[in-house]
């Protein structure tokens, strides 16, 4: 039985998550930004289909990526040198979130409800949660959104328009967060394409340990400045080795 969110009621113990599917943990409550705030704050995301009740998860292994791992293939570091392109941050969220939530190739639907854009959506505007864009010729054409809370990054959807576009912007994103401190990209659940990126499985216990330390530093509640349109792919290109999860 899944326990279910009444009110301002607070989210159950991890424990409670299930096996099958992987982290479902508790149903219900609301989408408001006080209650996706505390959700994040503990390891706790929301995804559910429409029509749905809102469902919330806490799977275990969790998907991470520490932003000094960031995997850049000899190709991409070609992209990265030679394509034209310049990555922004918060300049669209709206257009973003849109894209993100169109229905992909071989889906009917998407998991990117109306209820849960109003909530980034207000998440954004109080400074909270962020855009990263890939912009080629002055047109939107990838990246990604997430909320950013102390030191932790937390990933929720990307999108591609052009080959590599997501990939673009999220090898940008890691090198600034790195040089700002922060500790580690929440990924949420596993995907070939974030493996392929250098993210790697983490115990669940390990992960929210550690986010009782990250979350801890106030959030600037600001929007991000910025704007690029080149990197130093030397320093990137590579494997580098995977660090523990720490403060």
């Amino acid at each position: 039985m899944i326990p279910w969110i009444q009110g301002d009621g607070p989210f159950p113990p991890h424990e409670f998550a299930m096996d099958n599917p992987n982290g479902l943990l508790a149903a219900g409550g609301d989408l408001s930004p006080r209650r996706l705030v505390e959700a994040y704050r503990n390891g706790i995301f929301p995804w559910y289909s429409p029509g749905d009740p809102i469902l919330w998860w806490s799977p275990d292994p969790r998907m991470v990526l520490y932003p000094g791992d960031i995997r850049v293939t000899r190709s991409l570091a070609k992209v990265l040198r030679n394509r034209p392109y310049e990555v922004r941050f918060d300049t669209c969220f709206e257009a973003v979130i849109e894209a993100c939530a169109a229905p992909r190739e071989g889906q009917a639907g998407t998991w990117i409800t109306p209820e849960l854009k109003r909530g980034y959506r207000s998440l954004h505007e109080a400074g909270l949660a962020h855009s990263i864009e890939t912009w080629v010729d002055d047109r939107l054409v990838g990246g990604l959104y997430g909320v950013a809370l102390g030191r932790v990054f937390f990933g929720e959807s990307m999108f591609s328009l052009v080959p590599d576009a997501s990939k673009i912007a999220l090898v940008h994103l890691t090198t600034w967060l790195e040089r700002r401190g922060f500790a580690v990209i929440d990924c949420q659940m596993h995907t070939e394409h974030l493996a392929s990126m250098g993210a790697r499985p983490i115990a669940r216990d390990v992960f929210l340990q550690a986010l009782e330390e990250l979350v801890d530093s106030a959030p600037t509640g600001e929007r991000w400045s910025y704007s690029s349109s080149s990197l130093d792919v030397r320093r990137l290109a590579g494997t580098t080795a995977h660090r523990p999860l720490a403060g």
